[in-house]
This record gives C-alpha cells, sequence and structure tokens, in this order.
C-alpha cells in the first residue's frame, strides 16, 4: 500500500500516507529543470504552470507554478508587475482546479529555502486541489475570521484596500498576516485593480523581509481563500500567511518536543518588535 488517509482515532489529526513519493529526487541530477531549456520549462515563458510529476495529492491536482524564468530572483525582486503576472496565474489555475472533481479546495503555497526543505532555489510555489476543506482552513472558516481592525503596534503596512500585521499568537517568530481591508473571498474575485494593489502590497512586504535579514530568509507563505461550496461559508475572507522560522539572520528557531507534545508554543520574539522593524523598513 502506498497512499490512504489516516485519521489518529485520538487526536483527529489527519496523515496522507503517500509512501510512493519516498522515491522522487531531492536535487536535480543536472542543471535548473525550472530554468528555460529544463525539462519542465523547455520553451521561454514568464510565468508557468505545470502538474507536479510527484504529487501529494491525485493525478492532476498538483501543480507547480514558475514565478520568473530568472534563476537568482526572488519574490520581492519580481516588482509589482512581475508579482501582478503570478497573481493572475493563480487566478486562472485556481478556476481550473475548481472545475476538477477533486477541487473542493484550493490552496495556494510557496516553500522557499533549504532549511524549510525547498530543494530546488528557482523561485516556485505550488498549487495543491483538495476534495475536501482541509482542517486548519475549516477551523479558521467556521470560527469566522476576518482581518484586525487595529492591531496597533504589529500593523506593518496599510495600502489601498490592504493591511498587513504580525500575528497576536504568532507561533514563528515571524508570521505575517494579509488581508483585504473589505471582504474579498477567493483569490478568483480580485478585480484587475485589486490585483494591482495587491500586488504592490507583497512587492514592498516581502522586500521588508529582505532588508529585516539582509538576504531572502526562509519562509512559508500560504493563501486561505473560499472553498468550491462557497455558500457554506458565505463570510469566508481571502488572506495569506507568511511565516519564518529566522529569529534572527540565519539563526533559526526549531519547535521542540514540549511544543510538539502539547500544542503549546514558546515564541522568543515579541510580533510587535518585528512589526516595529518591518515598519521602520517599508517606510
Amino acid at each position: 500500500m502506498t497512499r490512504e488517509i489516516r485519521t489518529d482515532p485520538f487526536l483527529d489529526t489527519v496523515v496522507h500516507i503517500v509512501a510512493d513519493r519516498q522515491t522522487r529526487p531531492n536535487l536535480p541530477e543536472s542543471g535548473c529543470p525550472f530554468c528555460v531549456g529544463g525539462l519542465e520549462a523547455p520553451r521561454p515563458y514568464d510565468v508557468l504552470a505545470f502538474a507536479n510529476r510527484w504529487p501529494a495529492l491525485g493525478v492532476d491536482c498538483c501543480e507547480v507554478v514558475l514565478y520568473t524564468p530568472d534563476h537568482d530572483a526572488s519574490f520581492a525582486s519580481l516588482g509589482r508587475d512581475g508579482i501582478a503576472k503570478v497573481i493572475r496565474l493563480w487566478q486562472e489555475r485556481t478556476r481550473a482546479l475548481m472545475e476538477l472533481p477533486d477541487g473542493e479546495y484550493v490552496l495556494i503555497f510557496e516553500n522557499r529555502g533549504a532549511e524549510i526543505g525547498a530543494t530546488i532555489s528557482h523561485p516556485h510555489g505550488q498549487i495543491y486541489a483538495f476534495d475536501h476543506v482541509p482542517k486548519r482552513q475549516a477551523q479558521q472558516l467556521n470560527a469566522g475570521w476576518v482581518p484586525e481592525p487595529n492591531p496597533g503596534n504589529r500593523l506593518v503596512l496599510e495600502e489601498a484596500q490592504w493591511r498587513v500585521w504580525t500575528d497576536y499568537a504568532s507561533v514563528y517568530p515571524v508570521t505575517l498576516r494579509i488581508a483585504p481591508v473589505s471582504r474579498i473571498s477567493s483569490i478568483t474575485d480580485l478585480t484587475a485593480s485589486s490585483v494591482s494593489e495587491l500586488a504592490e502590497v507583497l512587492s514592498s512586504t516581502f522586500a521588508g523581509l529582505e532588508k529585516l535579514f539582509s538576504v531572502t530568509p526562509p519562509y512559508m507563505m500560504w493563501i486561505n481563500q473560499s472553498p468550491r461550496r462557497a455558500a457554506d461559508w458565505p463570510d469566508a475572507w481571502l488572506n495569506f500567511e507568511v511565516v519564518s522560522p529566522w529569529r534572527s539572520n540565519g539563526v533559526q528557531r526549531y519547535i521542540a518536543a514540549a511544543e510538539v507534545s502539547t500544542g503549546e508554543y514558546f515564541n522568543p520574539v515579541d510580533p510587535a518588535d518585528v512589526a516595529s522593524r518591518l515598519r521602520s523598513l517599508i517606510a
């Protein structure tokens, strides 16, 4: 047996057993498969999405998204126009994946850096189509999540119709939340002007992160949005989460046994301090 979804009978933790992925390569044998002329990008492109050769979910349910043909770029270096192209591709692929039988919930995400487990440094993210609403997203939806109206000293940036702040109860040293001030349910609902505004905010935010650490730090980014059955969650509110395990430049904060075993966390970094430093760097 290579694939099965199991649920812990006591903790209700969902685990996807995907033993067939154990044989996938950790690093390309030669060259970068995401550069133009490489295995996954034989022809020139601006942005590109394609099926993951090693899908964690079903066939056609996992895609890779290439942000740029520039191998040495970062999300921040794409600038507003480059990020806008990525957002429009996210929209296109979200619509397409929601048409699949298993497209109940579309998760857009990125793992950046070896510390996070990313094996290819070329700027890219992924998109998964789940046949259900994952537990964490369901909890957020059922709780009626809305942006903090007044994050106070944890506010990083407010521009146009978007707000960026550090989470009140951050598990990671850096935990940023990005959301529209007025409710938008899904990435697919963004208008052309909203895409441009969001691209500007993401550009400023990620540039600030790079200044904060003097390099591109390892991070995870994901987008929470409305499921396909939007009527079941009419108050769903689009939002981004960006987290980094670095507590200072090159210094990783490891989640340890007392935290994993209890589900209670000990963050050595004050979210307000992160917000203060980012504000000064973005201004």
